[in-house]
């Protein structure tokens, strides 16, 4: 396999991560700015390259396979961003970056052999090409140098990256079981993806803030910013797998519901179909053609038209809603840092992501 710099690396990566725009920094500082995230990115990069070798070729080329199928780093940005309200770039802010990425990467492999997914990130998953056990064991491998890299900062990121690392298999393990009797299913799903996405999403912008020598006071501002714009991300998500377009989103209209996946939408229809009859009739052909998909046996043209009548539904515009909700109180979040290209960076990563589902 080719171990050039994964294509991730697309002209100018800020952009490219956050969706920031090239006309974001206009001021000659801004640019100056913009310059030393892409140059800690380019750090970055390298050293993921570096950090996933174990002397072993299986695992070597298995480590690297999702890495050199792309990605938008979008964690390790959040990291060298928050970096930049203190001193800026340095040897543990890069380190700390290449660790939350390894760790993201590890979790991929792993949530892919339990939600049995056939693609990630335009390619064959793993467990596809190699199985189970492989995709299993190079996860594991992953989690273990993302814990070696994280050791060498010392106890306070050891601690941070154990924390996370739990809310990661807690959000997994809730997700998997599904909501208790006496739980509400939506409360649960958006912990669900809390954990899942936000967690590590926060911890990244957190420690961008500690190793960077930022003020403390900006730690939790950057950890409620980067929990509640995953939990948005996601359900911009859920959205978008509702999209007609197949060459924009890449996947099959419905991909995540034909997976079994309980998303916002339809969460809403099932608590819509309680009181409203048109609802419950909708649900019941949504739920009766995915379980005969699950068996192979599904009518596509009808499952594409009851997927449709989702997506025209007006429980997709509540998700659409919420999801903008979300956003919105991301950025109120950021109202203690101070004005400058940092606060402009996130409030235009946060617009950027309810924005990809126009």
């Amino acid at each position: 396999m080719n171990s050039s710099v994964p294509h991730a690396r697309h002209g100018n990566s800020l952009n490219f991560a956050l969706g920031l725009g090239e006309k974001l920094f206009s001021s000659a500082s801004e640019r100056r700015f913009a310059d030393a995230i892409e140059a800690g990115l380019g750090e970055v990069e390298a050293g993921l390259l570096r950090e996933m070798s174990f002397a072993d070729d299986l695992a070597d080329v298995t480590s690297r396979y999702l890495l050199e199928a792309g990605g938008k780093r979008v964690r390790p940005t959040l990291a060298l961003l928050t970096a930049q309200l203190g001193t800026g770039n340095n040897t543990r802010v890069i380190v700390a970056a290449e660790a939350l990425e390894i760790t993201h990467l590890a979790s991929l492999y792993h949530d892919d052999v339990m939600d049995e997914a056939n693609m990630r990130r335009g390619v064959a998953s793993a467990q596809n090409v190699w199985g189970n056990s492989v995709a299993i064991l190079t996860g594991d491998l992953l989690f273990a140098r993302a814990s070696k890299l994280m050791s060498g900062l010392g106890e306070r990121a050891i601690s941070l990256q154990a924390d996370t690392f739990e809310r990661l298999c807690l959000g997994q393990l809730h997700e998997t079981i599904g909501p208790r009797a006496d739980d509400d299913p939506i409360e649960h799903y958006i912990q669900v993806l809390a954990d899942k996405t936000g967690s590590l999403i926060a911890a990244a912008a957190q420690m961008g803030v500690i190793f960077g020598g930022a003020p403390d006071e900006y730690q939790t501002p950057v950890m409620v910013f980067g929990e509640k714009i995953g939990i948005a991300f996601q359900l911009i998500d859920d959205v978008i797998d509702l999209a007609p377009d197949t060459h924009a989103t890449g996947k099959t209209p419905g991909t995540d519901l034909r997976a079994g996946v309980s998303t916002l939408p339809l969460l809403y229809l099932r608590d819509l179909a309680k009181t409203d009859q048109d609802a419950a009739d909708l649900l019941t052909r949504i739920e009766r053609h995915i379980n005969a998909a699950v068996h192979a046996n599904a009518d596509e043209s009808e499952l594409a038209v009851a997927i449709g009548e989702l997506r025209d539904h007006a429980v997709t515009s509540k998700t659409l809603a919420e999801a903008h909700r979300w956003s919105r109180e991301a950025v109120e979040a950021l109202a203690p840092l101070p004005n400058g290209p940092v606060k402009k960076a996130l409030t235009r990563f946060a617009e950027s992501i309810v924005e990809r589902s126009n």
